[in-house]
């Protein structure tokens, strides 16, 4: 079915601003019905959950609620999910627990495409436990990351592979399914980051083929937090760190103190906006699916469009450039810093933030330093006039 941005457009009061937003990568803008899902729950009475008061009913149904959304938008198992305040607090909370069983002679893999938050928690734990880490390296010049180039590196002492589902950098897509068939064929774990990869394309987690799987709602119309989902039976065998009287049942043992429930009602309106972007029947599962491959057709064509518009760019230098990627670019020009190409493109409004974006792995690997680049993503609401402003902006600073 034909995906209709200005549906969605009418429905985010942000862009009423006026501005073109191309820093959906970092964070995208709110629907109303988001918005007004988080502020009912904050006006609403709500206490710590149980079956009891109706303060309690509704706390405990919000959180079963958005359990269960999020299943639907992973293709998860609900008793699987886990909220906590971020991506990277939630993977460094696993990290810290799996390496309870590291040591000398172990080994993790981790990559040069990953945001930092899928690289330093386990560098960091791995270190600590004595294990080795070793790294999987993608070409620079074509930003292709194959499953040799990860698979190549496991051993029978890896514990633990870390790979990014798409680069929040230069949007490449690895092929996770080969890459997980692979790693389970040596008996090693498999932790996906899909907080870039989640906000443009179905997500199946059964056929990717991951242990687990983290992503952040902020990042596809949502609140700020993080989520991961993961086989409940999986989730039973780790013993994270926990205050004494917190229960011990899985997923809550893995959520410190009490849950954000406003933020886990905006949650489940996120998600429910994703199933509705493309009117239909169905379940919500089936409507999510229908509406996120409708959403991909339509960015990937947009991003072809804006792709070409920055291609005639004088002196432009463009890093993203894997085959199969979200409708993420980051580019340099010469004789222009990436902080005054931002700072061009804003006073024209148009929101296209410059540095590494805690990609500092990618970004050194590609020989841009700490310093980064320019980005620009797409998101649901990004259209044709919002490219057209972008590449506009630039040919003026290059003319």
């Amino acid at each position: 079915m034909t995906y209709d941005v200005h549906r969605l457009r009418a429905r985010v009061p942000a862009l009423a601003e006026g501005a073109a937003h191309f820093d959906g990568p970092g964070g995208t803008q709110m629907p109303a019905e988001v918005a007004d899902a988080v502020a009912a729950t904050l006006g609403a009475a709500v206490s710590n959950r149980g079956r009891g008061t109706a303060a309690e009913r509704r706390a405990d149904d919000i959180v079963t609620g958005a359990r269960q959304a999020m299943a639907d938008l992973l293709g998860a198992d609900a008793r699987g999910i886990v909220f906590g305040r971020s991506m990277t607090q939630i993977t460094m909370d696993i990290a810290r627990t799996l390496a309870q069983d590291w040591g000398p002679g172990d080994e993790i893999i981790v990559s040069r495409l990953d945001h930092d938050a899928d690289v330093r928690p386990w560098v960091i734990h791995a270190e600590r436990a004595g294990a080795t880490v070793r790294w999987a390296e993608f070409d620079p010049t074509t930003g292709e990351m194959t499953p040799d180039d990860v698979l190549r590196h496991i051993t029978p002492r890896t514990r633990l592979v870390a790979l990014t589902g798409a680069s929040n950098l230069i949007g490449t897509r690895p092929d996770l399914a080969a890459i997980g068939a692979g790693v389970h064929e040596h008996g090693a774990l498999f932790y996906v980051d899909g907080v870039h990869l989640t906000a443009h394309a179905p997500v199946d987690i059964a056929a990717i083929g991951c242990d687990f799987y983290a992503c952040s709602p902020y990042k596809f119309l949502g609140p700020h937090l993080g989520v991961l989902a993961a086989s409940p039976d999986l989730l039973e065998t780790l013993h994270p760190d926990k205050l004494l009287p917190a229960t011990n049942v899985v997923p809550e043992r893995f959520e410190l103190g009490t849950l954000p429930y406003e933020f886990l009602a905006g949650v489940t309106a996120a998600v429910d906006v994703l199933a509705d972007l493309v009117p239909g029947d169905g379940d919500r599962r089936s409507r999510i699916l229908a509406s996120m491959a409708a959403l991909e057709d339509y960015e990937d064509a947009l991003h072809a469009r804006m792709r070409e518009g920055l291609e005639s760019v004088p002196g432009i230098h463009l890093y993203s450039n894997a085959k199969h990627r979200t409708p993420t670019e980051t580019f340099t020009i010469d004789g222009h810093s990436a902080a005054d190409i931002s700072a061009h493109l804003a006073e024209r409004g148009v929101n296209a933030p410059a540095g590494n974006f805690y990609a500092l792995e990618v970004s050194r690997w590609l020989g841009l330093g700490d310093a980064g680049g320019v980005r620009v993503g797409l998101a649901p609401y990004s259209t044709d006039d919002d490219v057209d402003r972008l590449v506009a902006g630039l040919r003026d600073l290059t003319a």
